[in-house]
């Protein structure tokens, strides 16, 4: 029983790293902040609002396979390793500024596993996989609603949608470029993949319902509905639909955020921490957003950041780029990870290929980045 239970611990530990991380500072913050009524000023509850609806959305439509359905129709005509390489890469990049960079990565990277173990292609797998992290990654950062960073930002900064394509467009077509050349460099075997004669659980009204949650949570992304009628009108739809999804959102994200709003309100409030960082963030926005995304990831980065400075679209590209380098400057890289561990390949291979791709990536950008300031 307690072997069970430490591994239990370990479990969490090892799946909840940066939650535990932000509850730790956000109590460490409170010795120095008393708890108090401000505490709930910190909050950005329409950003956690529009997230519990994303995610709810999303999680629905992946238990119904519904991404995994449009893959497998997408995938027969596929006759080679590159084809299969581009077309998944492809997919992670495009969708994940829909459905979100982590799942993206969680509905597509079992797919790939289980396509490159039918065709005898395993040993492609940590280039393809890898290449599909920063695809998902990278597309993400296009959108409002592509990562939880970007919605936040968008949010926060009451950014224009076209402000916001505009600024980060450049380095999404770059991406875009580097991710089909990566594709191309898997090789040119030819493979056969039979057709799939899955028969999959959902209905079109049950998608329906998902597609029509989604529109409103897009609506309210763009503030033309309250969001505190979205969040009801989800609750109130999943309740009655499929309570099940209500259980299956990633609470642990939206637990983080809170956490990380109530140290970062207290960081602001303690004068010598404030000051030094409004002094290192102003002009350097994007290098700090990259840097401090690498120790910590870009999410957290991107919440402490934007309140000690007013350059949003700086910042913006900073804790996007941010996202690659290391294994936790995204989040997301971790889901990949995860599914690659279990596989029967070199984790060490894999993260060494994930690292050198990633800095590739990362300095190609900053470069663009060098060229357009």
């Amino acid at each position: 029983m307690k072997e069970c239970n430490m591994e239990k611990v370990k479990t969490f530990l090892k799946n909840e790293i940066v939650l535990i991380i932000s509850f730790v500072l956000a109590v460490v913050s409170a010795f120095f902040i008393t708890p108090n009524k401000g505490y709930f000023e910190y909050i950005d509850f329409r950003t956690l609002g529009l997230l519990f609806c994303l995610m709810a959305v999303m999680t629905g439509l992946n238990e119904l396979g519904v991404f995994k359905f449009v893959a497998e129709k997408l995938l027969i005509k596929v006759k080679s390793v590159i084809g299969i390489a581009s077309f998944l890469c492809l997919l992670c990049f495009f969708s994940s500024m829909i459905i979100t960079n982590d799942v993206a990565l969680i509905t597509f990277v079992p797919f790939t596993i289980t396509v490159l173990r039918l065709s005898g292609k395993m040993n492609k797998l940590i280039w393809i996989v890898a290449v599909e992290t920063v695809a998902a990654n990278l597309g993400s950062m296009l959108t409002p609603i592509g990562n939880p960073q970007n919605l936040y930002l968008f949010s926060s900064f009451n950014m224009s949608i076209g402000d916001f394509i505009t600024t980060i467009l450049p380095y999404a077509t770059l991406s875009l470029i580097l991710i089909i050349v990566s594709c191309l460099l898997v090789g040119k075997d030819k493979i056969d993949i039979a057709k799939n004669n899955t028969r999959f659980n959902f209905s079109k009204p049950h998608v329906t319902v998902y597609v029509l949650l989604f529109v409103l949570s897009i609506l309210t992304v763009f503030r033309v509905i309250p969001y505190i009628i979205t969040v009801l009108i989800t609750l109130a739809v999943l309740i009655i639909s499929n309570k099940k999804v209500i259980s299956k959102v990633d609470y642990s994200l939206l637990f983080t955020f809170v956490c990380l709003f109530i140290f970062i309100g207290n960081l602001g409030k303690i004068e010598p921490i404030s000051e030094f960082l409004k002094g290192i963030v102003n002009g350097n926005e994007v290098l700090v957003g990259v840097t401090s995304s690498q120790i910590f990831s870009n999410v957290p980065a991107a919440i402490l950041l934007s309140k000690f400075t007013e350059n949003a679209n700086s910042l913006l590209i900073g804790v996007n780029l941010g996202g690659l380098g290391t294994l936790i400057a995204s989040m997301a890289s971790l889901i990949s990870f995860k599914f690659i561990a279990k596989e029967k390949v070199s984790t060490g291979k894999y993260i060494l290929t994930f690292t050198i791709m990633n800095i590739i990536f990362l300095f190609l950008n900053l470069g663009l980045w060098l060229i357009i300031k």
